[in-house]
């Protein structure tokens, strides 16, 4: 993987891009610490469809509603104390 400067990605975007689509993932340093990577469109999407859902895909999809068995109201046993001890 090559890596570009953030100011030499931006100078050269065309050529970035090219690099990207010609030999894969390029990525970008901020400051010379690792800060993006840009990927061809197939390759995200490939990652994409390969990531594991989210907590909030999960909570949101069908199959995390289900019926809750709450029990009703009022049937408990409550416990006597007694105050004469």
């Amino acid at each position: 993987m090559h890596t570009w400067a953030v100011q030499d990605a931006k100078a050269r975007f065309s050529e970035f891009l090219d690099a990207c689509l010609a030999e894969g993932p390029q990525m970008v340093t901020k400051r010379g610490a690792e800060a993006a990577v840009l990927v061809p469109v197939q390759e995200w999407r490939r990652l994409q469809s390969a990531a594991r859902p989210s907590l909030k895909q999960l909570l949101l999809s069908d199959s995390a509603r289900g019926d809750l068995n709450i029990p009703t109201r009022g049937n408990a046993k409550r416990r006597t104390v007694d105050l004469m001890r």
